[in-house]
């Protein structure tokens, strides 16, 4: 980009933004939120590019991609993106030498990557781009920061599915509990299912529901199955039908949260969807180890049976554990069929 056409403060911002919002549009998990913008001299957005979950395009390389699409001439262009390009070959190759590849001249980021997968801005650098980091640094680290928590602790993400009544009940008083939601319901739950390296269950849902905890389709089984994890003390059966007979089960003999995790994430797990039972849920929420709440609302009261959440330990308001809805993956509330999906992620602490 010409200096004398590089955009003023106001203009880089609102790009920027842009970008943000686009990075909001991919689901939370295994990977981390990223925009990214393709802007001419001039300032005009040419292109918009997001992430949308482990294994797809990262947001820079899905950015180039619509504008190798279009014919799109690159010199004198600028990407603006929400994280440093990564520098590192994982499922997809390095960002930052496929920005260098393309020919884009000039790339202003807006969180610098503090993973092991840093160095994309001194590879670019060395390349000749111009690079430019820390353009609204606090709100690209923000819509991470539970990521960016659990990269440092070296453990899985979390996200905790809960289908309830409006009395939070997950089964009648009877123990019956298929089905509380709606198939539009259940279906979005399969989404998830689908994203996930793992889908968990305490050893007590296993033995109550027999789940299968396979991923599926108005089609069928998808291709790509989660683990399926069952965690607590009590022996699986060996008919359950959690085993299934393709290998993709694994029992996790202990009730600590931090344990199962890190037993996980040494078998390459980097995200695990929670579905239950009441007593692992209020484990996983004790420990503050729920980096996401995926709740599924319908429309009934049962006045008894089992609540979605045993004993958290709080005794008083003012220790309530705070939650705020996420824009993120699909926006904050959504209606499913005669249910609502509520999408949430820990508050920030004061």
């Amino acid at each position: 980009m010409d200096p004398q056409h590089r955009l003023g403060e106001d203009a880089e911002r609102s790009v920027m933004r842009t970008a943000l919002d686009a990075a909001a549009r991919g689901p939370r998990g295994a990977n981390p939120l990223v925009g990214a913008v393709l802007v001419d001299g001039s300032g005009r957005i040419l292109h918009v590019g997001h992430h949308r979950g482990a294994g797809t395009a990262h947001a820079e390389v899905d950015v180039l991609e619509r504008a190798v699409s279009a014919g799109t001439d690159l010199s004198g262009t600028t990407m603006y993106v929400t994280l440093e390009p990564c520098d590192h070959w994982g499922r997809t190759g390095p960002c930052s030498e496929a920005i260098v590849e393309a020919g884009v001249p000039r790339v202003v980021f807006g969180a610098p990557d503090r993973t092991a997968a840093a160095g994309g801005a001194g590879t670019m650098r060395a390349a000749g781009v111009e690079v430019h980091g820390g353009l609204l640094a606090g709100d690209a680290e923000r819509l991470n920061d539970r990521w960016v928590e659990t990269t440092r602790a070296q453990r899985p993400f979390v996200t905790l599915k809960v289908a309830q009544s409006l009395d939070a009940r997950i089964a009648a008083a009877d123990g019956t509990s298929r089905w509380i939601t709606s198939s539009s319901a259940r279906e979005h739950g399969h989404e998830l299912r689908a994203r996930a390296d793992a889908v968990l269950v305490g050893s007590g849902t296993v033995l109550a529901d027999d789940p299968r905890l396979t991923a599926r389709t108005g089609d069928g089984a998808v291709r790509r199955q989660p683990l399926r994890v069952a965690m607590g003390l009590r022996a699986v059966p060996r008919d359950a039908a959690i085993r299934g007979t393709d290998g993709r089960f694994r029992h996790v003999a202990t009730h600590d949260p931090h344990s199962a995790l890190a037993e996980l994430y040494d078998a390459g797990v980097r995200h695990v969807l929670i579905e239950g039972g009441a007593t692992v849920a209020a484990g996983f929420l004790r420990a503050g180890l729920v980096d996401e709440l995926s709740l599924y609302q319908a429309p009934l009261l049962l006045g008894a049976g089992r609540p979605a959440f045993a004993e958290l330990g709080i005794g008083t308001l003012a220790d309530a554990s705070p939650w705020r809805l996420d824009t993120a993956g699909g926006g904050p509330v959504q209606q499913l069929g005669p249910d609502l999906w509520i999408h949430l992620r820990p508050a920030p602490a004061d």
